[in-house]
C-alpha cells in the first residue's frame, strides 16, 4: 500500500486553479443536491415508484457516471488536455437540470438522471487529473481535500436551499428543481473563464493510453488502490437511502433534506483537515479508521428510531467520507504516471462504479423486502470485511 510522498509537506498556499476548481464543484453540487435531496421523495411520493426501483435507478446512475470516467480519462491522456472534457461534462450536467422539473413519469426521470450522471462521468477523471497536474506533489492530499471540501459545501447548501424553498412554496418540487438551473449555468461559466490548464510539453508524443505497454506502466500499488476503492464503494451504497431513512423515522417531508445538509456539513468540515493529514501519516491507518467510522454509522442508522439517532448516524457517515474520499484520490494520483493520470482515475472509477451498482441494488432489495435495518446492517458487514482484508494486506 502506498505511503504519502512526504511526512512533512511544506505549508505553502495551494495554487489558484485548485480553488477555482473547488468553487466550480461547489456550484454544481448546489444545483445537483437541490434536486437529489428531494428526488427520492419525488419519485416515491409523487410519481409512485417503488423503493427497489429507486435503488436500481440510483445504482445505474452512479455506476454510469463512474464507468464513463474510464473513457474521458483515456481521451484526456490521449490529447493531453483535461479542461475541454471537463467543460463538456459540466455543460451536459447543466443541460439536464430542466428535465427534472418537467418530468411527469419515471421515463423522463430515468433519462434526466442518467444523462446528468453521463455528464459527471465525462468530467470526473479529467477534472481529478487536472487537480493532480496543478497541485505540487507534496500538497496533493491537501489539494484533493480542499476541492472535496468546497464540493461538499455545495452539497449541504443545496439541500438547505431546497428546504427553504419547499417551505416557502408549499412543497412544490418542480419549482425547486427549476431554480437549480441557475448555479449549474454559473458553474460552467466559472470553469470556462477561471481555470488555465498547464501547457503540454511541445515535444510530448501522442500515444495510446490503454495499450499493453502503457497499462504495464501502472504499478501494482496502483491496482491495489483500485481494489481498495471498489471495496469501499461496496460498503457504502447510495446516499438516497439516508434520505429515505429520514422520512421513515418520521421527519417532516419539507425538513428531510436537512439530513443531507447535516451529512455534507460534517463532510465539508472534515475533508480538508484529513486531506492535509494524509500528506503526513500512513494511508492504510487512515483508511482503516475511516472504515471503522462507517461501521459505527451503519449500526447507528440501523438501530435509529428517533431523529437524534438518525442525525448521529448521518454525522458519522460524513466523518467517514471526509476521512477517505480525498485520500483515495490522492493515492491514485501518487501511484500513476503524469501522462496516464486520466486513465488511472478512469479505471479506479470503473471498478468503483461496478461496486456502486451492486451495492445500491442490493440495498434497495434489502430495504424493500426485509426493512431498512437490514440495508444498513449489510453495509456494516461489508465494512468489517473490508477492514479485515485491508489489515490482512498489511501483514
Amino acid at each position: 500500500m502506498p505511503q504519502p510522498p512526504s511526512r512533512h509537506a511544506p505549508a505553502r498556499c495551494l495554487p489558484a486553479g485548485i480553488w477555482v476548481l473547488g468553487f466550480v464543484s461547489l456550484l454544481m453540487d448546489i444545483s445537483s443536491e437541490m434536486i437529489h435531496a428531494l428526488l427520492p421523495l419525488f419519485m416515491v411520493g409523487t410519481l409512485g415508484m417503488s423503493v427497489a426501483l429507486v435503488g436500481l435507478l440510483e445504482g445505474l446512475a452512479e455506476a454510469t457516471a463512474l464507468m464513463l470516467k474510464v473513457f474521458s480519462g483515456v481521451i484526456s491522456d490521449w490529447f493531453g488536455r483535461r479542461k475541454p472534457l471537463a467543460l463538456l461534462g459540466y455543460g451536459l450536467g447543466a443541460a439536464t437540470k430542466p428535465l427534472f422539473a418537467l418530468a411527469t413519469g419515471p421515463g423522463l426521470i430515468f433519462t434526466a438522471r442518467l444523462l446528468d450522471r453521463v455528464g459527471k462521468g465525462i468530467r470526473g477523471a479529467p477534472r481529478d487529473a487536472l487537480v493532480a497536474d496543478i497541485a505540487p506533489p507534496a500538497q496533493r492530499g491537501a489539494a484533493f481535500g480542499l476541492r472535496q471540501s468546497l464540493d461538499t459545501v455545495g452539497a449541504f447548501l443545496g439541500p438547505l436551499l431546497a428546504v427553504a424553498l419547499m417551505l416557502l412554496w408549499a412543497n412544490d418540487f418542480r419549482a425547486v428543481f427549476a431554480v437549480a438551473i441557475v448555479p449549474a449555468v454559473l458553474c460552467v461559466l466559472l470553469l470556462a473563464l477561471g481555470v488555465k490548464e498547464p501547457d503540454r510539453p511541445a515535444n510530448a508524443p501522442r500515444v495510446n493510453p490503454i495499450s499493453r505497454v502503457n497499462l504495464q506502466r501502472l504499478p501494482r500499488d496502483y491496482w491495489q488502490v483500485v481494489g481498495v476503492g471498489a471495496v469501499f464503494t461496496l460498503a457504502r451504497f447510495s446516499e438516497a437511502f439516508l434520505v429515505l431513512r429520514a422520512q421513515q423515522v418520521g421527519i417532516a417531508l419539507a425538513l428531510v433534506p436537512l439530513v443531507m445538509v447535516a451529512m455534507n456539513a460534517v463532510y465539508s468540515v472534515c475533508a480538508y483537515p484529513f486531506g492535509r493529514l494524509s500528506d503526513r501519516v500512513p494511508h492504510r491507518a487512515l483508511l482503516l479508521a475511516g472504515l471503522g467510522v462507517l461501521v459505527l454509522a451503519d449500526v447507528v442508522l440501523a438501530l435509529a428510531t428517533h431523529w437524534v439517532g438518525l442525525l448521529l448516524g448521518v454525522a458519522l457517515w460524513g466523518v467517514h467520507m471526509g476521512m477517505t474520499q480525498g485520500l483515495l484520490a490522492a493515492m491514485v494520483a501518487h501511484e500513476s504516471p503524469a501522462d496516464l493520470r486520466g486513465t488511472a482515475f478512469g479505471f479506479f472509477n470503473l471498478m468503483s462504479g461496478l461496486a456502486m451498482l451492486l451495492a445500491s441494488v442490493l440495498a434497495g432489495l434489502l430495504w424493500q423486502y426485509l426493512g431498512p435495518a437490514w440495508t444498513f446492517g449489510a453495509g456494516a458487514v461489508f465494512s468489517v470485511c473490508a477492514m479485515v482484508a485491508l489489515s490482512w494486506r498489511a501483514g
